[in-house]
């Protein structure tokens, strides 16, 4: 999850950079400099990847760990062996004489100065999980329609390996986290729905995995869409799985917001098994000033805000359907209901979604005695060292994201598939 909110990020996560937005261009002709060049803002455990493409005449900023790419900046100077540039909606500038093969520089944004370093070329980034052809399953491209919201959403099917329409196997439907993401819940170059829908057909589970309404090939309003409209996709994803008849058990896989959307069609009883990785189990205003704190806690601030000023902070603002609606989603009252087998996945380092409050609070929920004992076909599993991505990390901090090669924990691929199968096919 993530707390921007501009529409068409519309991203949960404390980060470096502001709303991004584009500006005019103009400036001096590019000498030496002209080309593509990257480089790392460091700030105290924080680490932001940067790549500024110069041209004749333009500069362009994109932010990788951030999904953010041409934020166009005003070009000030730029000659053979110096760089002098602004980004207005960012607040910044960058300043930097070429010397060695490298640019040597400043990166000033919002009273903090910190040394950038840039290098020739587009940064790599290795994702030794992201599944390569041939693959020894078969997928179908499928569409399905939210007639209620005439949302269209186009999606991949992946059937398991050795698949045969004779025998029926579960299903599960995976929802993305908040933001516009496509059918690979893509970020940072990572892939993680392609990698689970991969282990999950190795062993015998299919999967369907969509984009988004408004990315990908899918279509449908984003400008007034709630969680609720987001619910509604993924309902008419489980209607258009039952249809098929191909499939024993369908279940929801839900990361993040997706986790809440599987609260809510557990609830609904849609659904006949969930996989919730870290759904939140407090309110939406409650979230955002945890994570604002842990944001505060890295940059080595006082961590002292409070949801009292964060919704004064709100009223400042100018909000959409979407945020207003998170805010004030409290989950408690979906996950009371939830009576289907259901699996409850957190990383101790999640600095999203935290598993040391919102884990203790669904596990109360979920139970019906004193001692918060779970009924027997649920489980709740929190990893340590994992972030919101359960990637192996750091800090935990959304910055660091891009920049591990690991797009998800294998342990965590493992529970999911054993879990499915132990909860689905040993019961058929």
């Amino acid at each position: 999850m993530r707390i921007q909110i501009n529409r068409t990020t519309r991203r949960i996560a404390g980060v470096l950079l502001l709303l991004l937005l584009s500006v005019t261009s103009y400036g001096a002709t590019a000498g030496n400099i002209e080309g593509t060049w990257h480089g790392t803002l460091k700030l105290n455990a924080m680490k932001l990847s940067i790549v500024m493409h110069f041209s004749d005449n333009a500069c362009t900023l994109d932010s990788p760990d951030q999904g953010a790419k041409g934020i166009k900046g005003e070009v000030r100077e730029i000659t053979a062996e110096k760089v002098d540039v602004a980004f207005p909606t960012l607040n910044a500038t960058y300043t930097g004489v070429l010397k060695d093969g490298k640019i040597e520089g400043t990166f000033i944004q919002m009273g903090y100065k910190l040394p950038l370093v840039l290098e020739e070329g587009q940064p790599v980034r290795i994702r030794p999980q992201t599944p390569q052809p041939p693959f020894p399953y078969q997928t179908e491209e499928v569409s399905f329609v939210n007639t209620e919201d005439s949302a269209s959403l186009a999606g991949t099917l992946t059937y398991p390996v050795g698949y045969n329409s004779k025998r029926k196997v579960p299903v599960v439907i995976m929802v993305t986290g908040s933001g516009l993401q496509n059918r690979d819940e893509e970020l940072f170059e990572h892939k993680p729905f392609l990698v689970i829908a991969d282990f999950l057909a190795r062993n015998g589970i299919a999967s369907l995995r969509y984009d988004d309404r408004g990315a990908g090939l899918s279509t449908g309003d984003i400008e007034n869409v709630t969680t609720e409209g987001f619910c509604r996709d993924a309902a008419a994803g489980i209607a258009f799985l039952r249809k098929t008849g191909h499939f024993s058990k369908i279940g929801v896989l839900g990361h993040s917001e997706g986790g809440s959307i599987a609260f809510m069609l557990a609830a609904q009883k849609k659904c006949d098994f969930i996989v919730s990785m870290a759904g939140p189990g407090l309110r939406g205003d409650s979230i955002i000033v945890e994570q604002t704190n842990e944001l505060l806690r890295q940059q080595g601030q006082p961590a002292t805000m409070t949801v009292r000023q964060m919704r004064l902070t709100m009223l400042l603002q100018k909000t959409n359907p979407w945020y207003d609606y998170f805010v004030d989603f409290d989950p408690a009252p979906v996950i009371k209901q939830i009576k289907c087998p259901a699996l409850f996945l957190n990383g101790d380092k999640d600095s999203q979604v935290m598993a040391a409050s919102n884990i203790p609070v669904i596990r109360a929920l979920l139970s019906d005695n004193e001692k918060h004992q779970l009924p027997d076909n649920q489980v709740i599993k929190v990893y340590p060292g994992l972030n919101h991505l359960f990637q192996h990390c750091t800090t935990g901090m959304p910055a660091e994201y891009g920049s591990i090669e690991e797009t998800i924990s294998e342990e965590v691929l493992h529970d999911i598939a054993e879990w499915i199968k132990n909860t689905t096919i040993s019961k058929q």
